[in-house]
């Protein structure tokens, strides 16, 4: 038998995926032949396409809407039959089938759904909750699951488990573990589901029929959203389509499939012909956000006398050898940036008024109006300085009253010292500029560098004198004036420890971009240019700003060139920040291992023409081969994991921005600062060259 393990590297179920459907089969009232054919007709499709696991509608053997007709026994035994046809289908169908029907059990009916696999009927579940209001009359027909009594029944040929407390579990698919409920039990307070998912559940499977009404379909994705977001599960959802009768009601046969909140897939609604949805569902996603929750643990102990009577049904899975089209899930290239213009514009706005407020109650706590910053020229000094602009206006407070220094180095170019200058004035900042060149020779002459004797070395110690110069002057300036340091280091450049050390760019007194990362920045200072916040001329300088190539401008070039961009690149050394946000992102946030961010990586990069692109970068559009995203997340690993936690482990104050957290010790991250690489670099070797 198949496990993950075993399968190739591009294949989803290898990296902790599962493909999930929900079916809505066209029906015929109290006619289970036609409804049991639909249903193995779509069952098989649903396999053939990769799926683990397929659901349809409540009672979809008989049809919902048979009333009183439940009570007559031609079409009880009809639909025993009709479930018999789906076990048979099954041997031969690699996947597992929940359908819908009544059944008899201790001379009662009862709403079930049954679980069919491998040729085997695996459990069965009653209905819990019975709608007996409105256009609902299930009490009338049906009894509820609390008031059985049997714990198991004779059925297909097999003695089988029978109750609400069944979760069934892929023995070489470990992750998945299938819970199923029915319609009315996921409206009501306490879902069954709620239950199961303490139990281990990660796949609830809801089969519903719910006609449909003004508003209904919306309230459904509410429900079904909140709950797999509360459960930290997927939730599979059908209703009941064409073929039910409208007698009375009406019928558009919705299905939905959510994982932890997020919509994965949603069908065409009121078509008159069968229909399914398929979605890949991240188990490992789920099963890391729960032990990362500990709120979820303690749910687990809290209401361990009501799960301590759960059973597990445990069977062999036939894992599909491969599945057609990769992945089905979208993959943002950017998770820290929404492609949708709309959505990208409210995390714009709602970062920078984070970064905004949390500096404004810094500086009203601290009894302090005034604020230095070192404005280079270049994305992160500049997002800085507009931070600090909008919170000198909201405190009242004359922007005069942030005291600007530019302060040129060996290698600062024209270019950005123009902009620096540019951008402070259009701001109406304090604006001074300060040449570190002779402080940094005086240093270099103590050092008994060889720079001070005229050799062209550029060396570690070269950059981080210019750099630790230019933060001992940013505090003395601060003291000076009676002032606080504003840092600028972002959330890229804390996880690569690209940061000079304590006295350089590594420290301030407070840093609003320290949970933001690179990729994110770029959009915010081309969101405020959109705004027209600085005016034109100011919008022209925030684009020339965004246009221009990351770097410190510590070694040295040709600093005569007008326009010209900065020779020494950021990129070159530590990779495509595009690239390395990417790969924090899903280390960080999620804890995935290497050779699974790289899957990622490749699903959403490999190809500039497939996906959704953030519309603001028409001409930054890349693609990555897989040879190169292992490249840039092994510098990635070494970086993040064996050299740079010292930095991490104490920085300055900042605010938390996003759910992709922040590398403060004091918040989500905490690590050892002589932590080793080995196991991430171990696992990086899974991931093939080409």
């Amino acid at each position: 038998m198949l496990t993950s393990a075993d399968l190739p590297f591009h294949h989803p179920y290898r990296h902790g995926f599962a493909r999930l459907a929900v079916a809505v089969p066209r029906n015929r009232v109290a006619d289970p032949v036609f409804n049991a054919a639909e249903t193995i007709r779509l069952y098989g499709e649903a396999a053939a396409q990769g799926a683990a696991v397929v659901a349809f509608p409540e009672l979809g053997l008989s049809a919902y809407t048979c009333e009183d007709l439940f009570h007559q026994a031609a079409l009880l035994d009809a639909c025993e039959t009709a479930l018999q046809q789906v076990v048979e289908a099954s041997r031969h169908i690699a996947a597992v089938a929940i359908v819908g029907l009544p059944l008899r059990v201790e001379h009662r009916l009862f709403n079930c759904a049954a679980v069919v696999q491998g040729g085997r009927l695996l459990g069965v579940l009653p209905k819990t909750y019975l709608p007996n209001y409105g256009e609902f009359y299930e009490g009338r027909q049906f009894n509820g699951a609390d008031t059985a009594l049997a714990t198991e029944i004779e059925l297909c040929g097999a003695t089988v488990p029978f109750g609400s407390d069944l979760l069934f579990q892929a023995r070489n698919l470990p992750l998945l573990k299938i819970h199923v409920e029915i319609c009315e039990d996921v409206w009501v307070p306490i879902p069954p589901s709620s239950y199961a998912a303490l139990a281990g559940a990660t796949v609830l499977v809801n089969l519903s029929a719910s006609n449909i009404t003004i508003g209904k379909s919306a309230y459904r994705h509410q429900l079904v959203s909140l709950q797999s977001a509360r459960c930290q599960a997927a939730y599979l959802y059908s209703s009941a389509g064409i073929g039910e009768s409208t007698t009375d009601l009406a019928w558009d046969g919705q299905a939905l499939i959510y994982e932890a909140g997020e919509l994965l897939a949603e069908s065409e609604r009121f078509s008159n012909r069968s229909h399914m949805i398929l979605a890949d569902a991240d188990l490992e996603r789920l099963s890391r956000e729960r032990m990362r929750q500990n709120s979820f643990g303690t749910s687990v102990q809290k209401h361990r006398q009501q799960l301590a009577g759960w059973r597990t049904v445990v069977f062999d899975l036939a894992l599909p050898e491969s599945v057609p089209g990769g992945l089905l899930r979208k993959v943002e290239r950017f998770p820290y940036v929404p492609s949708d213009a709309a959505s990208r514009d409210e995390r714009c706005h709602e970062t920078f008024n984070i970064q905004v407020q949390s500096l404004v109650q810094r500086l009203e706590a601290s009894k302090i109006d005034k604020v230095v910053i070192g404005v280079s020229g270049g994305l992160d000094s500049t997002h800085t300085l507009l931070v600090l602009a909008q919170a000198m206006d909201r405190l009242g407070l004359p922007r005069r009253n942030i005291l600007g220094f530019t302060m040129p180095g060996f290698a600062t170019s024209k270019r950005t010292l123009m902009q620096a200058h540019e951008l402070m004035t259009s701001v109406g900042c304090t604006v001074r500029e300060i040449d570190i060149r002779p402080s940094c020779t005086q240093m270099l002459a103590d050092l008994g560098h060889p720079f001070h004797n005229g050799e062209p070395v550029y060396d570690i110690t070269f950059e981080n004198v210019q750099a630790g110069e230019r933060t001992s002057h940013l505090f003395r300036l601060a003291n000076f004036h009676g002032a606080i340091v504003a840092g600028t280091g972002d959330l890229s450049e804390l996880a690569l420890g690209w940061c000079t050390y304590g006295v350089g760019d590594h420290m301030s007194h407070y840093n609003v971009n320290a949970s933001v990362p690179k990729t994110l920045i770029k959009h915010l200072v081309r969101w405020v240019a959109d705004t027209g916040m600085l005016g034109e001329r100011g919008s022209q300088t925030l684009r020339d700003i965004l246009a221009t190539e990351i770097s410190p401008e510590l070694v040295p070039t040709d600093p005569n060139a007008v326009g010209s961009q900065p020779g020494q690149k950021t990129e070159d050394t530590i990779g495509p920040y595009e690239l390395q946000d990417f790969h924090l992102y899903y280390t960080v946030r999620y804890g995935f291992r290497p050779s699974k961010v790289a899957y990622l990586a490749y699903v959403a990069w490999h190809d500039r023409d497939q996906g959704s692109w953030p519309q603001d970068l028409p001409d930054e559009r890349h693609q990555y081969s897989l040879a190169e995203i292992r490249k840039h997340l092994r510098t990635f690993v070494w970086r993040f994991f064996q050299t740079s936690q010292f930095k991490r482990s104490c920085v300055p104050n900042a605010p938390k921005i996003g759910s992709g957290g922040s590398l403060s010790p004091r918040g989500d991250w905490r690590a050892p600062s002589d932590g080793e690489s080995a196991v991430w670099l171990a696992d990086l070797e899974r991931i093939p060259e080409a």
